[in-house]
């Protein structure tokens, strides 16, 4: 009787045995499984894992969401120099930039002593309709007060930059008068130019400086092609010195204008990416028209492809210094927050096959960051020999040597003008103090500077003014020595840089770049160069260029990635 009662209690007492050796199995895991966890799991799988175990585990409460905030960018700097993380709040300003236009208020500023002041009013934005002036202050920010060491550029942006049709109401100080005045203002959208100068050099020679590759710098540059063709240009001038880079299919099409049909302007191609090949397609408008390209170690990305195809193509005189050197494919992926990182994902060539990307180890690179100031020092930005191609060379279609591995080098070289350059110069620009002086300058005689509406008459007031002498008064008030024989010596360059900015802020940045450009060497050489009818690079002699044919074959096989 008793045996019979154990055997029906024998399953019973197994399940019971199951449950609890599950139980504990689960206790043990979710408590005890740490180490365990970075043996079974790789990959996305652990970096997932850990951040669920600091939730669940972690001695004091974690904000994840803003611990993966922190680490997205860490984990894209171990990549390269040009895979970045963007947060939700700074994306519309990512976009802007390429987009080629912004909602806010329509003004430019500086912010000097705490305290806002437009340098310029955008003609036929919202500012402008609303009454505000070039020298006004604004004080406060719909009713607040906005001065003091809470004014910064971010801060800024984000009060006067808003949704289309928003109103804000700005506190005015205007010079000359001692009361607040309010104006409402509505914001619009702002269209930011990519092209920061078009205008004849001489009845010749037209010229285009294009500052950025966004959504509109095409058509904008057809725009400057147009006004150019009624002026009669029969040479052309682009400027690419200092242009940063953008939209590679900006470069592509402005690229397509010069070349005849079939010309590869530029191809990619990644691990996960097929390559592609960009041609042209024959229907440019400029074929056939002399053209010089200009570049500096600021000429980056976009620029690149542009002189790049126009340099392996033989279809340009590429003149200045040696290019930045980035060859590195973005691709934008959007997250749900609506924040999105760029990732590389390819690289770009040029025609003739080389890569301008110049090395780098990591995205953390110190060598790759300082590389501008090592070119400097090692004296690249003064003496051509001082280049030093870190690449194979490869060869343009009629076989001139080209080499890749960091950046376009220049068929025709400039250094940089540092004949004048002294201590005494490089402390006056280097600490804010021309810019400060020539905006005072402005504020304090902007009426009277208003009356010279065109370049050539504010030139020749200005010149009568003796800026140099004040502003050497004005730094010494302000903490920098003057030093007679040093400020002798660089008398041209300080007036020429005071001058400069006093026609932008009276003017605008096309006649600021007209009047640098009077005595740039590197324009000049350029204005040379279409003199003699040399724009279109010379084929080498026949027997270097079989020679160097043969020799690119190779390369290009070698060389491909």
């Amino acid at each position: 009787m008793n045996l019979n009662k154990s055997n029906r209690f024998a399953p019973i007492l197994l399940a019971l045995c199951v449950i609890i050796g599950i139980l504990i199995g689960t206790f043990y895991t979710k408590h005890f499984s740490g180490n365990r966890l970075s043996i079974i799991n790789s990959g996305s799988n652990r970096l997932n894992n850990l951040l669920r175990i600091i939730d669940d585990q972690y001695v004091d409460t974690v904000n994840i969401d803003s611990l993966v905030e922190k680490a997205m960018p860490q984990i894209l700097s171990e990549l390269d120099p040009h895979s970045v993380y963007i947060s939700a709040k700074d994306v519309q300003a990512v976009a802007d930039d390429l987009k080629g236009s912004f909602s806010g208020v329509g003004i430019e500023f500086t912010i000097r002593e705490d305290t806002i002041h437009i340098q310029n009013v955008i003609a036929g934005g919202p500012a402008e309709s609303a009454g505000l002036l070039a020298g006004d202050k604004i004080v406060a920010v719909d009713g607040k007060n906005f001065t003091g060491k809470q004014v910064t550029n971010s801060e800024a942006m984000r009060r006067l930059k808003g949704p289309k049709n928003t109103k804000v109401k700005l506190g005015i100080l205007r010079y000359g008068q001692k009361e607040v005045k309010n104006f409402v203002v509505t914001r619009d959208d702002i269209e930011t130019k990519s092209i920061a100068a078009a205008y004849m050099i001489d009845e010749e020679v037209g010229y285009i400086r294009i500052k950025s590759f966004g959504e509109k710098t095409y058509y904008e540059f057809l725009t400057a092609l147009a006004q150019l063709s009624q002026e009669g240009f029969s040479n052309l001038v682009i400027d690419l010195r200092d242009n940063v880079g953008g939209l590679m299919s900006s470069a592509i099409r402005i690229a397509n204008e010069f070349l005849p049909a079939k010309r590869m302007i530029v191809y990619t191609e990644g691990r996960k990416m097929k390559r592609e090949e960009y041609l042209s397609d024959g229907r440019g408008s400029y074929q056939k028209i002399p053209l010089v390209v200009l570049i500096n170690e600021g000429s980056a990305s976009a620029s690149e492809i542009f002189a790049g195809a126009m340099q392996d193509n033989d279809r340009a005189t590429i003149i200045g210094r040696r290019s930045f050197g980035k060859g590195l494919v973005q691709q934008q992926i959007e997250f749900s927050d609506h924040s999105m990182i760029r990732l590389t994902i390819a690289r770009y060539y040029t025609p003739s096959g080389r890569c301008i990307q110049k090395p780098y180890v990591d995205g953390k690179d110190k060598s790759y960051e300082e590389d501008l100031v090592q070119r400097y020092l090692h004296g690249e930005f003064f003496s051509q020999d001082s280049i030093q191609h870190k690449g194979p060379a490869f060869h343009t279609s009629i076989g001139r040597t080209v080499y890749g591995g960091g950046g376009i080098t220049p068929d025709i070289f400039i250094p940089e003008d540092t004949l004048n350059m002294t201590s005494y110069y490089k402390e006056a620009v280097m600490s804010g103090l021309v810019m400060q002086y020539a905006f005072q300058y402005t504020d304090d005689n902007r009426q009277l500077l208003r009356e010279y509406d065109s370049l050539a008459s504010l030139q020749a007031y200005l010149k009568r003014q003796g800026l140099v002498e004040r502003f050497v008064t004005y730094a010494n008030q302000h903490g920098l020595q003057r030093r007679n024989l040093m400020i002798q010596k660089s008398y041209r360059l300080l007036d020429r840089f005071l001058t400069s900015r006093i026609v932008y802020n009276i003017l605008n940045e096309e006649a600021w770049a007209e009047y640098i450009n009077q005595d740039d060497p590197v324009i000049k050489s350029a204005l040379e160069v279409m003199r003699k009818k040399e724009a279109f690079p010379k084929k080498p002699q026949a027997e270097k260029g079989k020679k160097v044919a043969v020799a690119n074959k190779k390369s290009w096989k070698k060389n491909r990635v």
